[in-house]
């Protein structure tokens, strides 16, 4: 018996066009372009947000009252870490602003921090906390709860959230601010292997920047002070932190 292997690329079917093949490519991630576009099976390897950091890194300025704004948590006991963004509704460009980058610390010192930024915000954390210790068992998701926190689960799409990502920050609609040092030190080193694995290594921040980027629609909120100051009522929600 014999086999025969064909293989068809985006260059071998007339429907698509030049244009049309130049705007696919723009919006697929860089380690998926041959696999899609020429049929090769593999992800490949290299830094997953192969974006200049001179497109993305802003000097950081006061955030206008009336941007919503909103963060993300990642949880545990070697490194907790939590991410703040606001919201440029006009340009759609979310803008990360601030962070918290700390291990061995207990929840209460974490939660503390966090409301220091705006106990007001709504956040979203990572859903295995549900039923992850820092170390003794108990439920993070629910010990923060308890500690002051308005949280909601993520949507862990790990994929889908890089994929959100990188959209962003390859179309100008994701800033970071140049103060936020430990972000920048893991987008960094932020990458695949040579079999198109993410490692696992110093991710904390990608993480909750990956859940932030998601859950946005979600959570996001206006200062209460700015509303009230212009006479806007900011809406009253029964609060259901285990509702996805």
């Amino acid at each position: 018996m014999s086999r025969y292997v064909g293989t068809c690329t985006w260059d071998d079917v007339p429907h698509l066009t030049a244009e049309q093949k130049s705007d696919l490519l723009r919006d697929l991630p860089p380690h998926q372009r041959d696999a899609r576009s020429k049929g090769v099976p593999q992800l490949g390897s290299g830094a997953i947000y192969p974006v200049p950091e001179s497109d993305y890194v802003v000097e950081p300025f006061d955030i206008p009252a009336f941007w919503p704004r909103a963060y993300a948590l990642d949880v545990g006991w070697n490194r907790t870490a939590a991410i703040w963004g606001a919201h440029d509704r006009e340009s759609d460009t979310l803008y990360l602003f601030s962070e918290h980058y700390r291990g061995q610390a207990e929840p209460a010192v974490h939660a503390e921090a966090i409301k220091a930024r705006g106990a007001w915000m709504t956040g979203t954390i990572d859903p295995a906390s549900r039923g992850r210790s820092q170390k003794d068992g108990q439920q993070l998701f629910q010990n923060y709860i308890d500690l002051g926190l308005t949280l909601i689960p993520a949507k862990n799409g790990v994929e889908s959230g890089i994929y959100e990502m990188w959209s962003r920050l390859s179309s100008g609609r994701m800033k970071v601010f140049s103060s936020l040092q430990s972000f920048l030190g893991e987008i960094r080193l932020y990458r695949r292997d040579e079999k198109g694995q993410i490692v696992k290594k110093n991710d904390h921040l990608m993480d909750a920047s990956r859940y932030l980027a998601v859950m946005l629609p979600q959570i996001e909120k206006v200062m209460p002070q700015y509303l009230e100051k212009m006479g806007l009522r900011p809406q009253q929600q029964a609060y259901d932190p285990w509702a996805d």
